[in-house]
């Protein structure tokens, strides 16, 4: 999960720096105001990548996706890649635990190969 996740949130930085550079065109929002936010969320988007696996983790990310979303009323193209973005984490999230829990029945399978000896074929 956390090979998934974790390459969703690194998009998500880019995404957001870029929704940023946009944003800074508009005259009505300040050039600070736009850099603290967009830089908050950049920090978190990294900062998640090693924080998915722990308590909390997901739910974090979950609100990084709302937030994404919301950005779209300062930049409307963000409407959709947040959408996109919010998918691509719960299909980060979703599969990826499917692939932990295969490796982990696997790695179990593999353990009882070995106590069992090579005489057990």
């Amino acid at each position: 999960m956390r090979t998934l996740c974790s390459s969703t949130l690194i998009g998500e930085f880019f995404v957001i720096g870029f929704a940023g550079l946009v944003a800074m065109k508009d005259d009505s929002l300040a050039m600070s105001t736009v850099w603290t936010v967009c830089g908050v969320a950049m920090a978190l988007s990294v900062l998640l990548c090693g924080m998915v696996t722990r308590p909390g983790g997901v739910q974090l990310g979950w609100a990084l996706q709302v937030g994404l979303i919301a950005s779209g009323f300062f930049v409307p193209v963000m409407f959709a890649l947040g959408a996109v973005f919010a998918v691509l984490w719960w299909a980060s999230v979703h599969y990826g635990r499917k692939v932990d829990d295969i490796k982990a029945r696997w790695a179990e399978s593999q353990a009882g190969q070995a106590t069992a000896g090579p005489d057990a074929a």
